[in-house]
């Protein structure tokens, strides 16, 4: 009997084992929508040829080996150490899932707690936990956590807050009673003024963004104090790689603080994936959204580590779960507490230093190009925002045809923003890249 001939009756021997006299019939799509003709594929090929041909398809790609990259908004080139994807390439990490059996997961609950402790020196807080998704889901958490502490049902979130991570705030408190107020930008940092205007005792907590989404900083401390005088708690969204220069949020009296770990260790990938960190003050750890790991003692005495205060829905009643986030983003935090490690307290220091000092050239710099100005006088970090008398989308094209990725058209977020680019200059950049986006930004 031929292949053909055998296939066919092992499948009518099937149909007729669950009861169906065809094929056919399982199909519940309409024959009118159905393809009734075969597949416009091209004819098979060898191995080789098949190489070829995805060679020659990659190449009409491009990455950033090939780009200078000068974007910002949430996603950096920054240098990742080689230890980074070495200890990321441990089968025994990438293959882990979720540590349920403590006995069988020492070495991954190790690197969470060590992960957790890290987050909590470079925060000023006493409590982290064992990572989110994101940075904008662990602003909607602290949100979210904000409203249980206070038991009040209104929040302010500054308008220079990632407009990504305000959106999402909005997606998780949709068809809730809650209250969100915006606190408008003078200037590019958050109104004080106007925010004085917006408190009252109605209100659960601020958020804010330090360095905010146009890369200056807040004048983090006085929005602090005005929410902890109308009893509210401060939320405070960072970039983790400032914290080496910066005053910690802990520093700053916020309560909670959040950010994006894809600057720690991990590649830009199209926007992911990332890991989101979350700390707060010990009086709130109940209140923690996610997972913790914590560090025990077993019968011999012997250290271990275990997952503890797991306040979500699968293992308590639901109603009673802090967050439905029911994982963490282990192999992601774990190349941001390689990442840690290797560059210590003096190597983090050095890399906000080099940001700094290289956005601070390249911002002089393109302030002087004809056709160009800086309209926030606010300090920045490593992200400032360049305005321009010509359209935004041939500038991007001018900048793509000399090699150059950036900056981010803030357009799309407001006809105020109209002819807006946002920079970001991490410490990968070099002084004759930058010279060389003058250069073209002259010619644009």
């Amino acid at each position: 009997m031929d292949y053909v001939s055998r296939t066919l009756r092992e499948e009518q021997e099937i149909l007729s084992a669950i009861g169906v006299s065809s094929f056919e019939s399982l199909l519940e799509i309409p024959r009118e929508v159905r393809l009734d003709r075969p597949l416009d594929l091209p004819a098979p090929l060898g191995e080789l040829a098949l190489r070829e041909e995805l060679e020659k398809l990659a190449a009409m790609n491009t990455d950033l080996s090939r780009l200078i990259s000068f974007m910002g908004g949430g996603s950096y080139d920054h240098f990742i150490p080689s230890v980074v994807p070495h200890v990321l390439g441990r089968s025994e990490f990438y293959t882990s899932y979720t540590p349920y059996q403590a006995e069988m997961s020492q070495g991954l609950l190790q690197t969470i707690y060590e992960f957790q402790t890290l987050i909590c020196e470079i925060t000023g807080l006493e409590v982290a936990n064992a990572s989110l998704y994101d940075g904008a889901s662990s602003l909607a958490e602290a949100a979210l956590m904000a409203l249980r502490v206070t038991k009040r049902n209104r929040l302010i979130v500054c308008a220079s807050v990632h407009p990504h991570y305000r959106r999402v705030l909005t997606t998780y408190l949709s068809g809730s009673p809650v209250q969100i107020s915006e606190a408008p930008s003078k200037d590019g940092i958050t109104d004080l003024e106007a925010l004085d205007v917006s408190l009252n005792e109605e209100v659960a907590g601020v958020l804010i963004q330090h360095p905010n989404f146009f890369g200056c900083l807040e004048e983090a401390e006085a929005i602090v104090e005005r929410a902890h005088r109308w009893g509210a708690m401060a939320v405070m969204s960072v970039d983790p790689l400032s914290l080496g220069l910066l005053n910690p949020p802990g520093g700053l009296g916020a309560d909670v603080a959040v950010g994006d770990g894809q600057a720690l260790g991990n590649p830009m990938s199209f926007g992911g994936p990332t890991f989101g960190f979350f700390a707060t003050r010990r009086e709130h750890i109940r209140q923690m959204p996610g997972r913790i790991v914590g560090a025990t003692a077993d019968a011999q005495g012997r250290r271990g580590y275990c997952l503890t205060l797991q306040t979500r829905e699968q293992h308590i009643r639901r109603e009673r779960s802090t967050s439905n986030i029911c994982t963490n983003q282990a192999l992601n935090a774990l190349a941001g507490t390689v990442y840690l490690s290797a560059l210590g307290p003096t190597g983090l220091k050095k890399i906000g230093e080099l940001c700094l000092a290289k956005a601070a050239y390249a911002k002089e710099a393109i302030a002087r190009v004809p056709g160009f100005s800086i309209p926030f006088s606010a300090p920045t970090f490593k992200e400032f925002v360049v305005q321009s008398e010509t359209s935004t989308k041939q500038i991007q094209k001018r900048l793509l045809r000399a090699g150059i990725l950036g900056g981010v058209d803030l357009s799309r977020y407001g006809r105020r923003l109209r002819n807006h680019l946002l920079f970001a200059v991490t410490e990968k950049r070099r002084v004759n890249e930058i010279d060389l986006l003058v250069k073209a930004l002259g010619n644009a």
